[in-house]
């Protein structure tokens, strides 16, 4: 089992090779979410991630021989990053296996640091496969992204900085894919501060690590927002100290992190991936959990394609109110489609789209359905459009 002494000589192995970063306060997110929120911007490292602590740390003590033959991962992109970029940094041969949909820019990435990327199978279960295959074949070192020690030990190097930057945290809330990150953490955490809570959070659609821990038998899903932490094999050494040192762990919806991530960029300016967000979507969902308690979070990872990202922004708006689809039905007579938004602008919203539907509609022939998409200030703007529509005598309706 990883020790807290593993830890402190990884971080010495990683001096001056990665950043620390930033664990600030967030005083908006404190005042949404009823804790005291402390972020760690791990979305500031070279890669965009944490998983290059770990990386780092596992290429730092190969042999010279392994160092000769090159070395093997298997990723989702994150850990991917993490080996490349280390790799190149150490002038070591990378193969990289990557699951054939991976977001196109984590593999741009990743070949981008010199790496030989591979896009092999549907899951990481069918990269590891593979990736394993080509180790043996070609005498490569295997790094794994999560179950292994000298990985484990260099994620833990996070907790080492959270806790000399913020030492009266009372909880550590980490997102877990393999659990390679948070039993790191809690290796560290429980040795600084016996104390100190660390709670685990699993997105409901993966959650293997919750499964083996708690016995529970949750349906596994195809895909996530947080590709990040869509492990469906948890590692066996992680496992053993989650057991052991983490206190509890939760699930959370994709709805959850997509809020949590829009909030993130609305709100502190910055950009994380899904995994990345899993944190703060634990503190939204679980509120009376944590209130009151100074809780440092984790944005794990900040690796995002920018259609995917604009397709959150979206969702979030019409979550949120900010965006809403309006169907009028009304009189098919010149001039109607102009009043009607001109209302919508006296009412302060603005337009998007308009589909002006005479055939699709069971609205009678001498009638239209008028949808329109509108750019509001929130839930109770929508009303108020409605209302002014309706009062000019139009039946108008959220779509």
């Amino acid at each position: 089992m990883v020790e807290y002494e593993d830890v402190l000589a990884a971080a010495q192995r990683l001096q001056g090779h990665l950043l620390n970063t930033p664990c600030v306060a967030s005083q908006t997110l404190s005042d949404i979410t009823g804790a005291q929120v402390f972020l760690k911007f791990e979305n500031l490292q070279f890669t965009a991630s944490f998983k290059e602590r770990g990386a780092c740390n596992k290429l730092a003590q190969l042999t010279k021989e392994q160092s000769a033959r090159g070395v093997i991962a298997m990723s989702a992109g994150n850990h991917a990053q993490g080996v490349a970029y280390h790799a190149q940094r150490l002038g070591l041969r990378a193969v990289i296996v990557m699951p054939r949909f991976t977001p196109g820019v984590k593999v741009e990435r990743t070949r981008g640091f010199g790496a030989e990327v591979i896009l092999y199978g549907d899951s990481l279960e069918d990269a590891r496969a593979h990736a394993y295959a080509l180790a043996e074949s070609e005498k490569l070192c295997f790094v794994h992204p999560y179950d292994d020690e000298a990985v484990m030990a260099g994620q833990g190097t996070v907790a080492l900085e959270m806790l000399e930057q913020v030492p009266n945290l009372d909880t550590l809330v980490i997102a877990i894919g393999g659990g390679g990150l948070i039993s790191g953490m809690a290796t560290v955490a429980k040795a600084l501060k016996p104390g100190i809570e660390v709670i685990g959070v699993q997105t409901v659609r993966f959650p293997a690590m919750f499964n083996a821990i708690k016995g529970t038998a949750h349906p596994q899903g195809s895909s996530t927002i947080a590709e990040g932490i869509a492990v469906g094999t948890p590692g066996q050494l992680p496992q053993d100290v989650i057991k052991a040192r983490v206190d509890d762990l939760l699930l959370v919806d994709e709805g959850d992190i997509e809020q949590a991530l829009v909030m993130l960029l609305e709100v502190e300016k910055t950009l994380v991936e899904g995994a990345g967000a899993a944190g703060l979507a634990a503190l939204l969902k679980y509120p009376e959990r944590f209130k009151g308690k100074r809780v440092g979070l984790v944005l794990c990872g900040g690796n995002i394609d920018p259609l995917f990202l604009a397709a959150i922004i979206q969702r979030g708006m019409v979550r949120a109110g900010r965006l809403a689809r309006i169907r009028v039905g009304a009189r098919d007579v010149p001039g109607t489609l102009a009043r009607i938004t001109a209302m919508v602008a006296e009412a302060g919203a603005n337009i998007d789209e308009v589909h002006h539907q005479r055939a699709f509609t069971t609205l009678s022939v001498q009638n239209a359905e008028i949808e329109l998409v509108v750019q509001t200030r929130g839930h109770a703007h929508v009303n108020d459009v409605l209302a002014v529509l309706r009062d000019a005598g139009f039946d108008a309706r959220l779509a």
